[in-house]
């Protein structure tokens, strides 16, 4: 499938939701692998308190923040009757905070800042986002398993 193909290719709203998750789920994993690399270079218990304030971090976040958010898009997704574009997961809104956010995670990638602290942030988001992703795949399992 070319690009033209993709831009243009549609599909219904279970599959939007799937996509949706998916991407959450994997930058997640991705910005957890991240802060997993920057710890592997530190010894000691030191490493365990920067993991567990990570842990700590993303419980907050997936409840107050990204469970809230993904549940609204949920919502919004539920209620489309025609297929769409596989690009609509997201609002084009969201595309330009995704830009913002990404900005942001390379300037502090570049920073000064030590990267054992960067990886409570880059833990707590990457928990975040990925908890909050299961939310979009159980939408979709559930869609999944009571369409025909």
């Amino acid at each position: 499938m070319g690009i033209s193909e993709l831009m243009t290719f549609k599909t219904d709203k279970k599959y939007l939701i799937l996509v949706a998750g998916l991407m959450w789920c994997g930058v997640g994993i991705m910005l957890m692998s991240f802060a997993g690399t920057w710890l592997v270079r530190y010894t000691g218990k030191d490493v365990y308190l920067f993991l567990a304030a990570g842990f700590l971090a993303g419980i907050p976040i997936h409840l107050f923040g990204f469970s809230r958010l993904a549940g609204k898009n949920i919502g919004r997704l539920l209620e489309i009757t025609e297929k769409r574009s596989i690009f609509s997961f997201i609002t084009v809104k969201s595309y330009f905070t995704i830009i913002f956010m990404v900005a942001l995670g390379i300037t502090l990638r570049h920073s000064s800042i030590p990267k054992q602290y960067l990886s409570i942030v880059y833990n707590g988001i990457g928990i975040g986002l990925f908890l909050s992703g299961l939310k979009y795949i159980r939408t979709f399992i559930k869609l999944a398993l009571t369409s025909e």
